[in-house]
């Protein structure tokens, strides 16, 4: 499969993500068949349309933040607990409270 359709494949699932839930980066590849779990949080870092493309509701699978526009720690990633905190999420030292249930399963 080639990086554009990966990283579409990516997108599309990501748009099935609701606001208020999460989804991890291991959910996504295996629903995908893979597990390229890496190539999903580069498709995230490539998401051309943030808004539109929810990629700040996806998330690692211990509850932690994860990265969000490339980076792992400064701004961007206040502005992913910003968005997330706006839907409703729960946050303890970057991890997610409820983790399980605001957990979205495809």
């Amino acid at each position: 499969m080639n990086e554009l359709k990966f990283n579409e494949k990516v997108w599309f699932l990501m748009k099935k993500i609701p606001k208020g839930k999460v989804a991890t980066y291991k959910a996504l590849a295996e629903k995908m068949g893979t597990k390229a779990y890496r190539a999903v949080g580069n498709a995230c870092r490539r998401n051309p349309n943030p808004p539109y493309i929810p990629c700040h509701r996806v998330v690692k699978s211990n509850g932690g933040i994860g990265g969000f526009k490339g980076k792992t720690s400064g701004p961007y990633i206040q502005e992913k607990i910003f968005l997330l905190k706006k839907e409703g999420i729960k946050f303890e030292n970057k991890k997610i409270l409820n983790f399980k249930e605001v957990l979205f399963e495809f």
